[in-house]
């Protein structure tokens, strides 16, 4: 297995055209753009709010709870033409089989909506991690702007 870097969702900010999310691991970030619907959805896990109906990934988990499974990690694998994969693991025992991980090709933006539900860590490879500018100052200019927006 590679080296891995672990990862926090540190801050989700809307855009135009949808949500930029930033993951973080103390000392760098990293921001991917989503769309409005799943930034709903891990803003609502993130915020700790239960929706009045299940979410798609709500529906999901209790899927794969029903099944004998759980998530038990994310790991973002690559970045290839502004695209970034994922690996969803999945962890799975029920009285059918015996102890099972299954590991699924997922958009980052999903997997991260499971984990947030989950508290299941995140990672990126750390060669990949490497090669992604550093959005902290970013996040820093745009959250100083939101505050001054606030004062207003």
């Amino acid at each position: 297995m590679p080296d891995l870097v672990r990862v926090e969702p540190i801050a989700l900010i809307p855009t135009p055209a949808g949500c930029a999310v930033f993951l973080g691991d103390g000392t760098k970030a990293i921001v991917f753009y989503i769309d409005n619907a799943i930034g709903a959805s891990i803003n609502t896990a993130m915020s700790g709010q239960t929706p009045p109906r299940p979410l798609t990934h709500d529906l999901f988990l209790k899927t794969l709870e029903g099944f004998g499974a759980q998530v038990a990690r994310t790991i973002i694998v690559a970045l290839e033409n502004e695209i970034y994969y994922a690996r969803l693991i999945l962890d799975a025992e029920n009285e059918i089989m015996e102890r099972k991980i299954v590991e699924l090709d997922a958009r980052p933006s999903d997997c991260i909506a499971l984990c947030v539900r989950t508290g299941a860590p995140i990672y990126v490879v750390a060669s990949v991690w490497q090669e992604l500018e550093d959005m902290s100052n970013v996040l820093a200019e745009l959250r100083k702007k939101s505050d001054t927006a606030g004062d207003e």
